[in-house]
């Protein structure tokens, strides 16, 4: 009870404007008492409008009342001060920097509890009371604090704006609308809110919808990514099992090659020490008939050298040892030179089968394809540098600028001989193989260019369509010449129709079979495209007309 006396006596005695114990307290004609000071303060803000009101009620006074001490107030706050009451209520809650502030406190003020559009001032829990007791004020609109309340206030007119114009989709009020805005679509500014709050309500289960949806796609992308993780790991693991198997495969093919080099060695080495030993042997026999010849020719009875000549004299039969032929370091050589071809066999499985392998592997990609670019800059993401083959080179053609420009010559080059080698037609292919993404750009001179792709298998000997570029199944072209533009595939003419261009662009995306090539200037302007499987990696390629003719693939940034 005493607790309770306590709450009851301070909310008795404290100021609403301050929130202080009443200091020199006045009743005003309403009943409501304040510190004479606030109350003062407070109406010499309304001086200029002549009518003094009360900050609780709202209860409007003329003239200004006359402000009298209350006695009573002043001795109960005294007494009350006695018993140690000496601040406000504690949960009083005063406005921070970040806070919206009431707009009725006077020194420091509290935060803000609730902000009316009608009054447009912000309110603390204390005075915010009338418009919870009083009916003039029920009827305003009370909103959570803001600190935009003056956003409300028409800065030509100084109203409030109730009124939203259609026509110029922003708010007004009703002197607008009378003024600059007669003749306007306008409704109330609630009537408007009404409308756009429904289409808030579509938006927002719109954004509800993609949410889901991008959530569930997000997570069948994370078992996506967990499947070609997985799927990764096992592949990287049998790879590991097959080359690790291949590895064994060689070492043990070397091991049976030294076992055998070494039993050879051990046959060969036993072969010739047994005919060392019988030349040793022999040589000893030698030498012992040797010495009895010597002894025989000192015999001076003529009779006993007679008798006994014949039987030292013979010789047994000599070793054969006509086959001995010294080679030191060359007795296993074509067994070196047989594992150095198939060395190189090998390496050239690896390199030709390598490309297949990382074709493959580049393929793997569980995300759609992107598309196709529009713009230059676009497709200059995916430029690549080519070079140009001269093993691939017809005899008329003559590389220059790190092979990245071709000629076609009068006189023939003197190039080797190579089986990669055009020998019917003035062409020539790329070193690089092209797979995944790629662009390229060929500038071209003369009377005329085939500007081509084409698989490695390719025919290169003779002048059949099937070495040349556009007329089999292993090659597409675009030919260009002063006069026209045509594609051709597998012997089949397409006649490209478009403006004639000097530039062509080539844009390539391997996994996803298209082929695409473009008149280059300020815009990409397609000539034709191709929508297919490919099924080895390709090479660029050039043919040309006649001699003269030139074509650049360009150095692309």
């Amino acid at each position: 009870m005493a607790q309770r006396g306590d709450q009851l006596g301070q909310e008795t005695i404290s100021c609403s404007i301050c929130l202080d114990l009443l200091k020199d307290p006045v009743t005003i004609p309403c009943g409501h008492s304040y510190c004479m000071r606030c109350i003062k303060g407070f109406w010499d803000g309304e001086d200029q409008i002549k009518l003094y009101s009360c900050p609780q009620c709202r209860e409007a006074f003329a003239p200004k009342p006359v402000l009298k001490k209350n006695t009573m107030l002043a001795d109960l706050v005294e007494q009350l001060k006695k018993t140690g009451l000496q601040a406000a209520p504690a949960d009083h809650c005063y406005a921070g920097p970040e806070d919206v502030a009431c707009d009725v406190c006077t020194g420091r003020k509290l935060k803000a509890l609730k902000s009316c559009l009608q009054c447009l001032i912000s309110y603390c829990e204390n005075h915010l009371e009338p418009h919870y007791n009083v009916s003039q004020f029920q009827k305003h609109k009370l909103v959570d604090p803001s600190m935009q309340l003056q956003e409300n206030i028409c800065s030509r007119h100084d109203e409030v704006m109730k009124i939203f114009c259609r026509t110029d989709q922003q708010s007004i009020c009703y002197l607008c609308s009378v003024d600059e805005h007669k003749g306007h679509d306008t409704v109330s500014a609630a009537a408007e809110r009404t409308e756009r709050q429904r289409e808030l309500e579509v938006s927002r289960l719109n954004i509800q919808q993609r949410i889901q949806d991008r959530e569930k796609d997000v997570k069948l992308l994370q078992q996506e990514v967990e499947a070609v993780s997985l799927s990764a790991d096992k592949e990287v693991e049998d790879s590991e099992k097959i080359f690790t198997e291949l590895i064994c495969l060689l070492q043990q093919r070397s091991s049976d090659v030294n076992q055998q080099i070494r039993s050879q060695q051990e046959t060969e080495v036993s072969r010739v020490k047994e005919l060392q030993e019988k030349l040793q042997q022999e040589i000893t026999e030698l030498k012992r008939k040797d010495a009895e010849l010597k002894q025989l020719s000192h015999t001076e009875d003529h009779n006993q050298f007679l008798h006994n000549y014949p039987s030292v004299s013979q010789l047994s039969e000599p070793t054969d040892s006509s086959s001995i032929n010294i080679r030191p370091l060359r007795y296993f050589e074509d067994v070196t030179a047989a594992v150095s071809e198939l060395r190189d066999k090998l390496q050239d499985i690896l390199r030709d089968e390598w490309t297949n392998i990382s074709l493959t592997v580049t393929e793997v990609d569980f995300l759609l394809s992107q598309p196709e670019p529009k713009t230059r800059a676009e497709f200059l993401k995916y430029s690549c540098e080519i070079t140009l083959d001269p093993n691939t080179a017809n005899t008329s053609l003559l590389l220059s600028e790190g092979n990245r420009k071709v000629e076609i010559m009068r006189k023939q080059q003197s190039y080797s001989s190579h089986p990669d080698r055009f020998t019917g037609w003035s062409q020539v292919l790329s070193r690089e193989s092209l797979t995944g993404r790629c662009y390229w750009e060929v500038e071209w001179k003369g009377k005329g260019v085939g500007v081509a792709v084409a698989y490695k298998n390719i025919r290169r000997t003779g002048q059949s369509i099937e070495c040349f570029l556009g007329f089999n199944d292993k090659s597409w072209a675009l030919y260009c010449d002063s006069n026209s533009h045509h594609f051709w595939f597998n012997n089949i003419k397409t006649l490209i129709s478009g403006p004639r261009s000097r530039r062509v662009g080539v844009y390539l995306d391997h996994r996803a079979g298209i082929l695409s090539f473009y008149s280059v200037s300020e815009t990409m302007t397609l000539f034709h495209r191709v929508q297919t499987t490919f099924t080895q990696p390709l090479h660029a390629g050039i043919w040309l007309d006649s001699p003269g003719d030139t074509a650049e693939f360009f150095k692309l940034k």
